[in-house]
């Protein structure tokens, strides 16, 4: 007699993986299992492990053709992820147990004792379960993760004996031991201020005031100067000054974290990333890529900063890739068999040395590089990059009575505040950060009176600007105003602006 049960699952760990449905046929003839549907070695391997679990749970299996299809078929299945979908699924074609299973996804691998064991990627399965109106069953390791999801039923329970006896002890829907609807779970605590504070910087008013400007507007901002100007000691307080991510935007960067390879942290949840990689990164280590396409530096630092401390040192062709999101907010890697999308709104802080050597232009130190190792140093900054930052400072290091007599600068608690002063009347007027402002808004937004046209043709004649490099300076010119609570952009915010160009100058 020929018994056809259905279970589902998501495809792969991924932030939009679609749907798979987990049929499960058992005819007559030889005992066997086979599954279909471009499965991967792991995937095969479920064969074994969920013989082996659903042995040790005291389930009998039948001694029948079992022939499970995940569909679609020309979609490449990959992981353990369909494990515990495959075990209910024989289950009930099996008529050992009675589950409506057309409203639920599984996600979790099975031990050989039928123990249920957390699977990458939980939280885009989670908000996609969610959004489709699905109960998620999964591991109890899991379920906190996944209750981070509003809206979510979740099922959790050690085992699959376990789990079994409590989806039917008590109704068709009881919840399981441990777990409960996201609903109900607790929240995390809200982000707390903490770490490196711009107080404990000495001197350098110019770069603390860019820096503020750049945590206002969303600016990506490049520091230059010799060593020991202070440079990355500045770029590692940006966070500090940057507000708590909303719920959405915290959701968006938990998901994207719980598929790189460091997994999501519960504990991190709600604050803004600070990413750092060494510059011997490669280009698929910073965009993204590799066999799963798994999301890279620029993604996994959404919606927080991505410091590329001396990014002179970076190869020239790792930095050309993030001239794209840097424009979108986003980066598309595409692959033979998928095409996968992944947020990467982040903000860039960037630092180098002027030259070689690092002591060009410092009165306290001889630079000893040629013209032409200063130009080829330069130019691993293409033109069409360096277009792409908005504020380019140049910094000196601070002189000995500086150092030798430091004074406690405005804590980051204070300069925070106005920053957050400031993006309320962004959003307020346009709902975004000016440095987002494209098109129309830009047109808009930042309108000009004569005055302050006569200086940007000036200016852009001087300075060559291109037009993407004016529509940057003119975006910075709007947060200077929005600092100063100003409804206009005047001369003074126009000219500041447009004196952040420091690089492309010198």
């Amino acid at each position: 007699m020929t018994r056809l049960a259905t279970a589902y699952c998501r495809a792969s760990q991924a932030l939009d993986a679609p749907l798979v449905r987990v049929e499960v046929h058992i005819s007559g003839g030889l005992p066997g299992m086979t599954i279909v549907g471009l499965p991967e070695t792991a995937v095969r391997e479920a064969r074994d492990r969920v013989r082996a679990a659903l042995q040790s749970s005291g389930f009998r299996v039948p001694p029948s053709r079992i022939t499970i299809n995940l569909a679609p078929g020309e979609l490449p299945k990959q992981g353990s992820r369909f494990d515990l979908a495959i075990a209910l699924g024989i289950l009930q074609a099996a008529e050992l147990l009675r589950l409506p299973l057309e409203q639920v996804e599984c996600l979790a691998e099975l031990g050989l004792d039928g123990q249920l064991r957390p699977v990458a990627g939980v939280l885009p399965a989670a908000r996609a379960c969610a959004a489709s109106g699905r109960r998620l069953l999964l591991a109890p390791e899991a379920a906190a993760e996944a209750a981070l999801v509003e809206g979510l039923e979740l099922g959790a329970a050690p085992s699959l004996l376990s789990l079994c006896a409590a989806l039917q002890s008590e109704g068709e829907w009881a919840a399981p031991a441990g777990a409960g609807s996201a609903a109900a779970a607790p929240r995390p605590a809200p982000p707390t201020r903490g770490g490196a504070d711009l107080a404990e910087v000495s001197g350098q008013p110019q770069a603390r005031r860019v820096l503020e400007v750049a945590a206002a507007g969303g600016h990506h901002l490049l520091l230059f100067g010799p060593p020991g100007s202070g440079k990355s000691m500045l770029a590692a307080r940006l966070p500090g000054l940057l507000p708590p991510l909303s719920a959405a935007q915290a959701l968006e960067l938990a998901c994207v974290q719980s598929l790189g390879p460091e997994g999501f942290d519960l504990a991190a949840f709600g604050h803004r990333p600070f990413r750092a990689p060494h510059h011997s990164a490669s280009a698929v280590a910073l965009v993204g890529g590799g066999r799963e396409a798994r999301p890279g530096e620029i993604s996994l630092a959404s919606y927080g900063t991505l410091c590329l401390d001396e990014i002179a040192e970076f190869p020239r062709s790792v930095l050309e890739v993030l001239r794209g999101p840097l424009d979108s907010g986003e980066v598309a890697i595409a692959r033979a068999a998928a095409r996968v999308r992944y947020p990467a709104r982040f903000q860039l802080v960037a630092t180098m040395n002027p030259c070689p050597c690092g002591f060009l232009g410092d009165a306290g130190s001889e630079c000893r590089c040629t013209a032409e190792q200063v130009q080829r140093y330069r130019a691993r900054l293409s033109g069409p990059l360096l277009d792409r930052i908005d504020l380019q400072l140049g910094m000196r290091r601070p002189p000995p009575e500086t150092l030798l007599n430091p004074q406690a600068g405005e804590p980051s608690a204070a300069v925070a505040a106005r920053v957050a002063a400031a993006r309320a009347r962004m959003q307020a007027r346009q709902g975004g950060l000016n440095a987002q402002l494209a098109g129309a808004e830009l047109q808009q937004h930042c309108q000009l009176r004569p005055a302050e046209r006569q200086l940007a043709e000036t200016a852009m004649a001087r300075l060559r600007l291109s037009a993407r490099g004016w529509h940057r300076s003119l975006r910075v010119a709007r947060t200077l105003a929005d600092m100063q609570d100003s409804p206009r952009i005047e001369r003074p915010h126009l000219a500041e602006a447009l004196g952040y160009r420091q690089f492309e100058r010198a």
